[in-house]
């Protein structure tokens, strides 16, 4: 949410917008020494920062501008604080809130996330001006909220680093990954979010690797730290020669992982929006992912889709899909240039506009 607000600011002062990025600034959660440095109680402090001490703070920054954006749901509680200004919400996703209602059954969520959702959801049913980053997290908005009387516009995400075809991996790059000159490799991108869903592309690629044609390749896993429970899948499928887990990438060296990739298989359950899709559509990545959105509103018609929980029938799209694959590198550079900043942010402005002079 960060990187979308330097986005943001940076977008708007290159077009001549006065912008004040503002966030709350550590107080409290910088008290915290010695033994008291757990996660636990930072982030307890942390909310002493955000809902004690920067209200205040907007609401006098607020009367110097025409507009406040607040770039992320989670902190659509601040509309509050905007003195009476007109503001915007950005809503990424409303997966935080669904699981507090117990929407899903892979996660669970504790009393204070689920009382901090709760309020969440309950400034969200009140806002007037809510900017939605896919068709898909503005319909389980609606449901959530029934706020039938807001304004709602869909405006999907730009890329946020200029990703561009990069047509060798760096020797350095190679050399961190352990893989041979001519390896092949399949590419995934995501967290340990049980939503990434990142066992089902190792299942996956243990039915691909059953293929002849694809005996050799490796998958690479680019993202945080790999769980005990994926290590033990890894062991148990007899494919840790063929998994390499790689942390820590640079946008760099993300785009040559992307552009040298067979493909990125990305069979995600939920999304706000899915950003790797377009990522690797602006490398010349082929791109296999689940069929349903947004990952299906991302991926236009530039993607092999598959049933998720269906590993065996994923890799055989995932063959046959690869018999077109200059055909899919040629439609995701097309499908990408929805997610042009130029006209990403021409729409931002226009929803300016329309909450300005309604």
């Amino acid at each position: 949410m960060q990187r979308y607000a330097q986005w943001l600011l940076a977008a708007l002062k290159a077009r001549g917008v006065t912008v004040l990025l503002i966030r709350p600034v550590p107080f409290f959660s910088k008290l915290a020494k010695g033994p008291l440095h757990k996660q636990a109680v930072i982030k307890y402090l942390g909310y002493l920062d955000k809902y004690l001490i920067f209200p205040g703070q907007l609401r006098k920054a607020a009367k110097q501008f025409d507009l406040v954006h607040i770039c992320d749901h989670s902190n659509s509680m601040y509309v509050r604080a905007t003195a009476g200004v007109p503001n915007l919400i950005t809503c990424h996703d409303v997966l935080a809130i669904r699981s507090a209602r117990g929407e899903f059954t892979a996660t669970s969520t504790g009393w204070s996330g689920r009382l901090l959702q709760s309020w969440i959801l309950s400034v969200l049913k009140q806002a007037q001006n809510i900017l939605c980053v896919s068709e898909k997290t503005k319909s389980d908005l609606l449901r959530l909220t029934g706020n039938t009387g807001a304004k709602v516009e869909v405006v999907l995400n730009p890329l946020n680093w200029p990703y561009k075809p990069q047509p060798n991996l760096p020797a350095t790059l190679k050399s961190r990954l352990g893989l041979a000159e001519e390896a092949k490799y399949f590419l995934h991108v995501g967290g340990n979010q049980w939503y990434k869903n990142r066992p089902a592309a190792v299942e996956i690629f243990h039915e691909i690797v059953s293929m002849q044609e694809f005996a050799s390749t490796k998958l690479i896993l680019a993202g945080k730290s790999l769980p005990a429970s994926l290590k033990s899948l890894i062991d148990e499928l007899k494919l840790s020669g063929s998994v390499i887990p790689i942390s820590g990438t640079s946008n760099e060296e993300l785009e040559a992982l992307y552009s040298n990739a067979l493909a990125l298989i990305f069979p995600s359950l939920e999304e706000g929006f899915g950003w790797p899709i377009a990522e690797a559509h602006a490398c010349g990545c082929p791109v296999a992912t689940t069929n349903r959105p947004p990952m299906t509103e991302v991926a236009g018609k530039a993607a092999i889709l598959f049933d998720p929980t269906q590993p065996k029938a994923a890799a055989e799209a995932i063959r046959q899909g690869l018999f077109n694959r200059a055909s899919l590198i040629a439609a995701g550079i097309e499908n990408v240039k929805r997610f042009e900043e130029s006209k990403i942010i021409e729409q931002y402005r226009k929803f300016y506009l329309d909450i300005l002079r309604p």
